[in-house]
């Protein structure tokens, strides 16, 4: 989703929040991290970043009152926007503001890190954003060193690891109006309080509805049917299966538009199967609060993200693998009666 080839790190403040409930407080800083060492910032931009790498999800800042700047971390991240000399001020109040709805026993203290980074790409574009993170995991690492004639050994406890960042957002100064771009991660694996109140308490998101988010929920939702759903209502090969799924992703490459009539007799053809589709998807929009129009535009960037998760790939037992990539006709299963085992026959012209 990202890429920081040519991002910079600007400015970087880091304050500590504790849990109010348990009486621990917040500290924070007078001034910005002056970071004059090279591989310091190399490492920090890694740490910051890295982890979105593979974050495909886009949200948005809102408020559930529809005031986006009742959104106390829209309103001072906007603030830096605006003027980038309020940063550090900024920054205290995002750790005031985390410190108070973090209400829940069981959340952790730890660093908050606050991040102005330049020149950072998403969907193509090169943008300003500013980070949120918080390290709430500490590692004990030991250190090997030249000593003599051989080797010392020392320790250093309560370190933080440039490879487990716990939670974090990136917010893209660009569509402001309607509450940014934002990436968030969160490798909490409670699914109560004191795991969503960084996304929900804190941050306050929701989904972006827009073509990205339409193409990729309506082929997740297709997957999901093919692959999980219609072996309940139908007797289907794997291979059929997997023809179901290549036929959706030709129909997504080739089109411009989404429309779900003209998508369910191309693709899926079968008039039972076709209802049973489209009730599967409407179970989904009710179950995820997360309607899929019958018709949109279809973003390509979304089409290549599914492609990688689409499978083509028909495994027998752990001797073969046959990718199917097009005319599934060209396979014909049998049983053999000698040998009490399946098989397949595959049609080719040519032999590379």
């Amino acid at each position: 989703m990202i890429s920081y080839f040519n991002a910079s790190l600007e400015h970087l403040s880091i304050h500590h929040t504790g849990n109010k409930l348990l009486e621990e407080y917040y500290s924070l800083s007078s001034q910005p991290l002056a970071i004059s060492d090279e591989l310091l910032g190399s490492l920090l931009t890694q740490f910051f970043l890295k982890p979105f790498e593979k974050v495909n999800e886009v949200f948005r800042l809102h408020h559930h009152n529809g005031s986006l700047e009742l959104n106390e971390v829209y309103h001072f991240v906007k603030e830096v926007f605006d003027k980038e000399d309020l940063f550090h001020q900024s920054s205290q109040e995002l750790a005031k503001h985390l410190y108070q709805v973090a209400n829940h026993p069981k959340i952790k203290s730890g660093e908050l890190y606050v991040a102005y980074l330049k020149n950072v790409q998403l969907e193509g574009e090169e943008l300003d954003a500013i980070g949120i993170f918080k390290s709430e995991t500490k590692d004990t690492y030991l250190k090997v060193y030249p000593e003599k004639d051989g080797f010392g050994m020392s320790y250093e406890q309560d370190a933080i690891s440039i490879n487990k960042l716990d939670k974090g957002c990136l917010i893209f100064n660009t569509d402001a109006t309607e509450g940014f771009k934002v990436l968030v991660v969160d490798q909490s694996k409670a699914h109560n309080d004191s795991a969503v109140y960084w996304k929900d308490e804190f941050l306050m998101l929701k989904i972006r509805n827009d073509s990205f988010h339409q193409t990729n929920n309506v082929l997740g939702v297709y997957k999901s049917f093919v692959t999980q759903k219609l072996d309940d209502d139908f007797e289907i090969s794997k291979a059929d299966k997997i023809d179901l799924l290549n036929k959706s992703m030709k129909y997504f490459k080739e089109k411009d538009t989404f429309d779900i009539d003209e998508f369910s007799s191309e693709v899926i053809g079968n008039d039972n199967a076709i209802a049973s589709f489209k009730t599967y998807k409407k179970n989904y929009e009710e179950e995820f609060d997360a309607p899929i129009p019958d018709s949109f535009d279809i973003a390509d960037a979304a089409v290549k993200k599914q492609a990688r998760v689409f499978k083509s790939v028909l495994k027998l037992d752990k001797n073969f693998h046959i990718y199917i990539h097009g005319n599934k006709d060209m396979l014909e299963k049998g049983f053999d009666e000698d040998r009490s085992m399946n098989f397949y026959k595959v049609y080719f012209k040519d032999e590379e």
